[in-house]
C-alpha cells in the first residue's frame, strides 16, 4: 500500500518496501495515521545525523492536586530503569547512539527527542519506547531524583530570573491549568511516588495525544519502527477521549474574540477559527485530561532583600495559537526587544528595539528590560519585565512605583501611535530571520514538526490546520503583511482601556508598587 500525507494504514502490521529512495525523492513532509491513532510525520532535509521526537499533548497543565509534580518527574525519571533494561544498559545504550537524547516537559508537552548518526534511528526509537511504555519507577531511582529535585528547585529559587516567570504564571492563571508551575511543589515532593507516575502515563500517554517526527529518515523507514514499538498501545474510545483540538475550545473572553475588522490571514486561519469559535451554542465539556485555561489576572508582591536587583513584571493575557493576529503580536513583540544594558550584541541584535533605546539607553538605574510572550493552544501570557536597581539608604536606585511608568508607557505607545514603517519593518525582518535561523537545527526542526502535529506551537507563529505544517514562508509570507494599523488594533484590543483584559504584576525586592491602577488609567491602558 502507497502512504502518502496523511494516509492512515488499515492493517496492524506495517512491511517496509525494499526499495531505496534517495533524500532528493522523498516529499518534503508525510504524515501517516497508525490504526491506534499514533500520527507519524517525517521532513525529508539531507544531512549526516537525523532526529526523531515523541511529543505526547501532556505536562504540567493537565496536573490535578493529586497529581501536582508528576511531569517534573516523568521528565527526571527518563532513561532510567525500565522493565527490559537496567539503568546501566541503559546509559550504556545511549551513550552508543553517538547523539544525544533526552526528555523535557512543559506546560503543554512531554518531549522524548534524540539526535543521533543516521544509522542509530531503530536504537534512539528502541530506547524511547522503553523509557514510555515499560518505565519500572524504581523506588531507589526515585529517591535520587527527589534529592536531586529539591537541589534543582532550591538553585532555581534563587535566581529572579527563572522563578520570576512560574510564578507570574501561578497568579495569571490562579494556580490551575496554565498556572501550574513547572517544577514540582516542595511540599509534594514526597508525595511522588512510582504508582503516582504509573497513574500519570496510563492517563496521558495515550496514542492518539501522541505525534512521533523525524528529520534525515524515509518515512516508511520511521512508519514501520513507530509500528514495530507502539503498536500495542490503544487509544481510549472516541467518545471517552476529547480530541486535542476540542480541548482548545473555550468561553473566550471578549478580549480574546477575534476581531469584527477585515482580516489578512482568512486563508491561513478559516479553519482553525471553525473550531475555536463555533457557531454552535453548545460547547465541548471540560475534562481532566483536557482542561480549559481560564486567565484572572492579579498583583503579587515577594519580599527579598538579598538580591542585587528589584523585579517588576507586568503582563497581559493574549491570544492562543490558533488565532488570527499571532503574526502581529508576535512582531509586537520583536517591536519591544530589549535585553541586557551590558549586552555583548550590536546592530542585527536587538539594539534598535524600543525598550533599548526608550528605557535601556535612558535609564541607567534599569539592568535589565525585556519583553517576553509565553503562547500556549488557548491563551498566552504578553508583557514586560526590568531588574532594576533598588532604592535604599545608601544606594541611589528606583522602586517598582517609578519603573512601572516606563513599562506602561511602551505599551501604549502601540495603542495610540503609528509606528514608523522603518521601525516596523525592521522588527519583521529580525522576526523572519530568527525564525528561519531556528529552523537550521535539525532538532529544532524535528520539534517544530513534532509539536505542529500535535497542533500546539513553537516559537510564537506556528500553527497547524487541517492536519498540514505550515511552510515556512506562509509565516514568512504573512509577517510581511503586517502593518502600523495592525499593530494599532491588536495593541488596543489587548491592552486598551475598553478590552477587558486585566493585568497581571509580580515584583520581586524591596520597594512598593503603589497605585498601580491610576498608571495604568493615566496612560490609557486596560488593568483591573
Amino acid at each position: 500500500m502507497k502512504r502518502t500525507a496523511g494516509s492512515v494504514i488499515r492493517h496492524g502490521k506495517v512491511r517496509l518496501h525494499q526499495r531505496q529512495l534517495s533524500q532528493a525523492s522523498l516529499p518534503p513532509l508525510q504524515i501517516t495515521t497508525l490504526p491506534n491513532k499514533i500520527r507519524v510525520a517525517t521532513e525529508s532535509t539531507p544531512g549526516y545525523f537525523s532526529s526523531v521526537g515523541l511529543y505526547i499533548d501532556a505536562g504540567s497543565r493537565y496536573e490535578l492536586p493529586s497529581t501536582s509534580g508528576a511531569s517534573h518527574f516523568l521528565d527526571r525519571m527518563a532513561f532510567k530503569s525500565t522493565h527490559s533494561r537496567s539503568e546501566a544498559n541503559m546509559a550504556a545504550a545511549m551513550d552508543r547512539l553517538g547523539g544525544q537524547i533526552m526528555c523535557t516537559s512543559c506546560r503543554e508537552s512531554i518531549m522524548y527527542q534524540s539526535s543521533h548518526f543516521d544509522q542509530a534511528t531503530p536504537q534512539a526509537l528502541s530506547l524511547i519506547s522503553d523509557t514510555v511504555l515499560n518505565p519500572a519507577f524504581l523506588s531507589e531511582e526515585l529517591e535520587i531524583q527527589k534529592d536531586a529535585a529539591l537541589y534543582e528547585i532550591r538553585e532555581i529559587n534563587n535566581k529572579p530570573e527563572m522563578i520570576l516567570p512560574e510564578i507570574l504564571h501561578g497568579v495569571a492563571y490562579g494556580q490551575k491549568v496554565l498556572g501550574n508551575s513547572l517544577l514540582c511543589p516542595d511540599d509534594r515532593i514526597s508525595l511522588i511516588t512510582g504508582d503516582l507516575l504509573r497513574q500519570c502515563t496510563s492517563d496521558w500517554y495515550r496514542p492518539e495525544r501522541m505525534v512521533v517526527t523525524g528529520a534525515g529518515m524515509q518515512h516508511e523507514q520511521l512508519v514501520e519502527l513507530v509500528d514495530r514499538h507502539f503498536s500495542t498501545l490503544k487509544p481510549l474510545p472516541s467518545s471517552a477521549s476529547p480530541s486535542p483540538r476540542s480541548s482548545t475550545v473555550q468561553t473566550v473572553p471578549p478580549h480574546l474574540l477575534p476581531s469584527s475588522s477585515p482580516s489578512i490571514y482568512k486563508s491561513l486561519t478559516r479553519a482553525a477559527s471553525s473550531y475555536l469559535y463555533p457557531t454552535s451554542s453548545s460547547r465541548d465539556v471540560p475534562s481532566p485530561l483536557n482542561p480549559q485555561s481560564q486567565y484572572v489576572g492579579g498583583i503579587r508582591h515577594i519580599p527579598n532583600t538579598a538580591t542585587d536587583f528589584d523585579h517588576l513584571y507586568l503582563a497581559f493575557e493574549g491570544i492562543g495559537i490558533h488565532d488570527e493576529d499571532i503574526y502581529t503580536l508576535a512582531t509586537m513583540q520583536v517591536l519591544l526587544g530589549g535585553g541586557g544594558s551590558f549586552s555583548a550584541g550590536g546592530p542585527g541584535k536587538g539594539m534598535y528595539s524600543r525598550l533599548y533605546t526608550h528605557i535601556l539607553n535612558h535609564f541607567p538605574q534599569i539592568d535589565h528590560c525585556a519583553s517576553f510572550h509565553h503562547i500556549y493552544a488557548d491563551s498566552s501570557l504578553f508583557g514586560l519585565w526590568a531588574s532594576f536597581v533598588p532604592d535604599m539608604p545608601k544606594q541611589r536606585g528606583s522602586t517598582p512605583a517609578e519603573i512601572l511608568p516606563h513599562l506602561v508607557h511602551q505599551i501604549s505607545l502601540l495603542i495610540y501611535q503609528s509606528v514608523p514603517e522603518v521601525e516596523l519593518q525592521r522588527a519583521k525582518n529580525q522576526l523572519q530571520s530568527s525564525l528561519m535561523m531556528a529552523l537550521e537545527s535539525r532538532a529544532v526542526e524535528v520539534e517544530d514538526l513534532g509539536r505542529q502535529v500535535g497542533q500546539r506551537y513553537f516559537f510564537g507563529a506556528f500553527i497547524l490546520m487541517h492536519g498540514r505544517k505550515i511552510p515556512v514562508t506562509d509565516m514568512t509570507a504573512a509577517i510581511d503583511k503586517v502593518t502600523p494599523e495592525h499593530v494599532k488594533r491588536v495593541a488596543s484590543r489587548l491592552f486598551g482601556l475598553h478590552s477587558g483584559n486585566k493585568a497581571t504584576i509580580v515584583t520581586m525586592g524591596r520597594g512598593e508598587l503603589g497605585d498601580w491602577q491610576a498608571t495604568l488609567r493615566k496612560y490609557g491602558v486596560t488593568g483591573a
